[in-house]
């Protein structure tokens, strides 16, 4: 058994069928037939059920996948660490989870690609659990996730950080007034909020509340701002949302109400041309946010501050000139 048997295996276990491992990898089903059953036979044991609708693994060849997945990714490692030339090019496979995604990426991706056009990007939103086995596994280069995280094959860098919130419906006030028995914790299925809420809601005398868990932020949002219960999200998923006048956000004060995201990657794995370009182009993009955000924080201080001394301005003017027609209006 070598590497090119554990590729067509690895193939056949990820489509469930002989046809598309066959087209993925440009043979006919009877070729790849024949090398799984040549792998059976060397292993004395099945790898594959058959049945009606395709193939599914055996508890054998369930052991024996993450082993096939590794020796892939190991052999593609080798494999970009020859042919690297320090110029940013082929493909990048990263995971992300929404809500990042969402905040920070949208707007990162197109200059990007605009300054290193000979890069493909392949960008995979899931929950946290499945982002990090990706990335263990070798199937991602990275991903960005909440932290923080402790995991000994796992290299995490922090990227940014961000202040949370608690969202409750709009007639909630305080979250001490929130009934223990009619509160449902909702949360969004990458998990990354749930323990964080839970913890948070704690120290509010509401514990052991029943979970509404969806799929995506819209679906978040609407439910909250219909009354059903209370999220915890990073504030900036506020900004751009048709829901901020329907919600309650109340504040976290502490280390509790601030989330670090972070970009993982296996602690052995080579890191290409263009992950470290990227990454590089997330940070700056990231750095010249903050100054712009800066500025504008500036300009409204000053504002602030000048606006109270112009309406005094303007009121001892208007006094003056009411005065001085009153003295005029008593001349004889």
């Amino acid at each position: 058994m070598d590497s090119r048997d554990l590729r067509v295996f690895e193939a056949v276990a990820r489509h469930s069928a002989v046809h598309g491992a066959a087209r993925e990898l440009n043979t006919v089903q009877s070729n790849v037939t024949m090398r799984i059953r040549q792998i059976e036979d060397e292993l004395g044991i099945s790898l594959f059920e058959r049945h009606a609708k395709g193939m599914r693994l055996t508890h054998a060849g369930q052991r024996l996948l993450p082993h096939a997945v590794e020796v892939q990714a190991a052999l593609e490692k080798a494999r970009r660490a020859v042919t690297e030339d320090g110029v940013p090019k082929g493909p990048l496979v990263i995971g992300t989870l929404q809500s990042i995604f969402t905040i920070h990426l949208t707007g990162m991706l197109a200059p990007y690609l605009a300054a290193f056009p000979e890069v493909d990007v392949s960008l995979h939103t899931a929950t946290t659990t499945d982002l990090i086995g990706q990335v263990l596994s070798g199937k991602l280069e990275g991903a960005f996730v909440y932290g923080p995280l402790e995991n000994p094959g796992l290299a995490a860098q922090v990227v940014f950080e961000g202040e949370l919130v608690i969202l409750s419906p709009l007639s909630v006030t305080k979250l001490d007034a929130l009934p223990a028995t009619d509160t449902r914790m909702i949360v969004l299925r990458s998990g990354w909020n749930r323990k964080r809420l839970e913890l948070i809601l704690s120290k509010h005398g509401l514990q052991h509340l029943r979970v509404l868990e969806l799929g995506t932020l819209d679906a978040v949002l609407d439910c909250v701002s219909a009354g059903l219960g209370v999220t915890l999200l990073p504030r900036d998923l506020l900004n751009n949302v048709r829901h901020r006048d329907f919600v309650q956000i109340h504040k976290i004060s502490g280390p509790t109400g601030r989330v670090q995201a972070v970009f993982v990657r296996r602690a052995d794995s080579f890191v290409s041309s263009a992950l470290s370009t990227f990454l590089d182009h997330v940070r700056d993009s990231l750095k010249q946010r903050e100054t712009a955000e800066a500025i504008i924080m500036s300009h409204r201080s000053a504002k602030v501050s000048l606006d109270p001394v112009r309406e005094v301005s303007c009121g001892h003017v208007q006094a003056s000139k009411k005065e001085k027609k009153t003295s005029v209006r008593q001349t004889p």
